[in-house]
């Protein structure tokens, strides 16, 4: 079992900066991917971005460039650091855990991410 606990979100005016953090407890192990999923009002939720077991990052097209997914070592909590945010980032994000090979997968409770002047 897998235990996900996200902090971060809120309010903020578009262009503006947030950073949402997600730890993991459990039987977590070496090969895995954690990440982020959005879901929109009214919409099915969606890659956003994730980083390997590895340290090797991955993003959705339209996050490149502004999303950035980090992790300071194997085992600690992931932040995604989001700047010049859009009023479409607007959602709930859910931290994803995803272990291989079973493929067996975990998520966060979600937290709020409003993008509005």
């Amino acid at each position: 079992q897998v235990h996900l606990v996200e902090a971060g979100g809120g309010l903020v005016q578009p262009g503006g900066s947030l950073r949402l953090s997600c730890a993991a407890s459990g039987r977590i192990g070496d090969n895995y991917r954690m990440g982020w999923y959005r879901q929109a009002p009214g919409k099915e939720r969606a890659f956003v971005a994730l980083v390997t077991g590895r340290g090797a990052p991955r993003y959705a097209d339209h996050v490149k460039g502004r999303f950035t997914i980090s992790r300071d070592n194997a085992q600690k909590p992931i932040h995604l650091h989001m700047n010049s945010l859009k009023p479409d980032d607007t959602g709930v994000y859910y931290c994803h855990f995803q272990r291989f090979p079973t493929g067996k997968s975990y998520w966060g409770q979600g937290t709020h991410v409003t993008v509005s002047s």
